[in-house]
C-alpha cells in the first residue's frame, strides 16, 4: 500500500516560523516520524512539498496510478483553492486533510476549508501528531476497504 502525503504552501518553513503556532519541528522530522509510523503499519509513504500550487495539482493528477492513498496538509491553500478541492476528488482516491494547528481556535477565514468535503476526515490541532493520526486513520480505512 503506497499513501502520498503533501505538503502546502510555507510548510518547508516549519520549525523557524511562527513557531508559537506551528512549533519547532521541521518538516525534515515531521516527514520522518511518518516515515516510521508507515513502516509500523506496513505501507510505503512517498512526502512531496511545494510552495506552488500548480506543481501540487501535476502531482495530484498522476498520483491514482501510484497510490492508494493521499494524506495531505493543504495548508493556505485549504482556505482559498477550489483547484486543490477538484484535483483531491479527481484523484478517486481516499484522503485526509491533516493541520498541525486547530484552525477552528485561530482567525474565521481558517475555519472554512474547501478541501475537507472531499477527504474522508480531518485532523486538526494536535501538532506533528495531526499526521501520525491521520494516517492512522488513513490506512485503517484503506485496509477495510480491502477486505
Amino acid at each position: 500500500m503506497r499513501i502520498l502525503l503533501i505538503h502546502g504552501p510555507n510548510l518547508n518553513m516549519l520549525g523557524e516560523r511562527e513557531t508559537d503556532v506551528y512549533g519547532t519541528v521541521t518538516l525534515d522530522e515531521i516527514n520522518r516520524r511518518v516515515e516510521e509510523r508507515a513502516a509500523e503499519l506496513g505501507v510505503e509513504v512517498e512526502a512531496f512539498q511545494s510552495n506552488y500550487e500548480g506543481a501540487v495539482l501535476d502531482k495530484l493528477a498522476t498520483a491514482r496510478r501510484e497510490f492508494d492513498g493521499i494524506l495531505i496538509n493543504p495548508a493556505a491553500w485549504t482556505h482559498t483553492s477550489v483547484a486543490l478541492r477538484d484535483a483531491i476528488a479527481a484523484t478517486g482516491l481516499p484522503a485526509v486533510e491533516v493541520h498541525l494547528s486547530n484552525v477552528y481556535k485561530r482567525e474565521p477565514f481558517r475555519h472554512v476549508s474547501y478541501t475537507a468535503p472531499v477527504c474522508l476526515g480531518q485532523v486538526a490541532g494536535f501538532g506533528p501528531d495531526s499526521y501520525i493520526l491521520g494516517l492512522d486513520g488513513l490506512v485503517r480505512s484503506l485496509r477495510r476497504r480491502v477486505r
